[in-house]
């Protein structure tokens, strides 16, 4: 090389990286654009996955909202054949998951307790925490009862204690030695009105209580 080309090989600093860039493109640059390109496909998917969804949602909640109105309105009969076309159609939205609740407590007025019991836990199968699922398990608790499955009562009953207030709880323990009672098991009912002596005094169920252990006493004690 001469002098001169040495010399403006010098000034031009960028010229071999820009080779080097070049030669790297040529190499790998329809690896780099197709991993854009998947980047991208791959965005879009997701946009209009997340776009299809809000309005299987927007759909589902209008016709649930009917269901519910429905429900207030004591039509019972049509309220539930709402919601469950739409727990059946939109099963992975959120309403098509309420539904299921709706449902149930159509079923529960109508009296059609196995119907509200296969329905509840339906819902809780996909719902099974916060507020909402302790509702829905209060609601399975009596429907279990007046089905007459004491023994899952009793156990849905003491479950849901402390899940609401202090007089809810009395309530919930009252019932379950209820349940107990049904089953002709009073040394477990005996545990669960001392319970609400001892646990929660100010519900309005420790006089029940009291007057329940009363006359269990006299038992427990032949």
């Amino acid at each position: 090389m001469s002098l001169e080309s040495r010399k403006n090989a010098i000034e031009d600093p960028g010229a071999e990286l820009l080779d080097r860039a070049t030669g790297l493109w040529e190499q790998y640059g329809r690896f780099i654009m197709g991993a854009v390109v998947g980047i991208a496909v791959v965005g879009i998917a997701g946009y209009y996955m997340i776009a299809g969804n809000a309005r299987k949602e927007n759909t589902a909640s209008e016709k649930l909202a009917e269901a519910n109105d429905l429900f207030w309105r004591a039509d019972y009969d049509r309220s539930r054949q709402i919601a469950q076309d739409v727990s059946r159609q939109y099963a992975g939205t959120p309403s098509g998951i309420d539904a299921l609740r709706i449902s149930g407590d159509d079923a529960y007025w109508r009296g059609n307790w196995k119907d509200a019991i296969a329905d509840y836990n339906s819902y809780l199968k996909k719902n099974s925490s916060g507020v909402l699922a302790a509702t829905v398990r209060r609601s399975l608790a009596y429907a279990l009862e007046s089905d007459g499955q004491f023994a899952e009562a009793a156990s849905t009953f003491e479950r849901i204690v402390g899940e609401f207030d202090r007089e809810s709880s009395g309530e919930f323990l009252f019932a379950a030695a209820r349940c107990h009672m049904a089953l002709k098991q009073p040394a477990e009912a005996k545990k669960l009105w001392q319970r609400i002596l001892d646990e929660f005094p100010d519900s309005s169920f420790q006089l029940q209580a009291r007057v329940e252990l009363g006359k269990l006493s006299p038992v427990l004690v032949n």
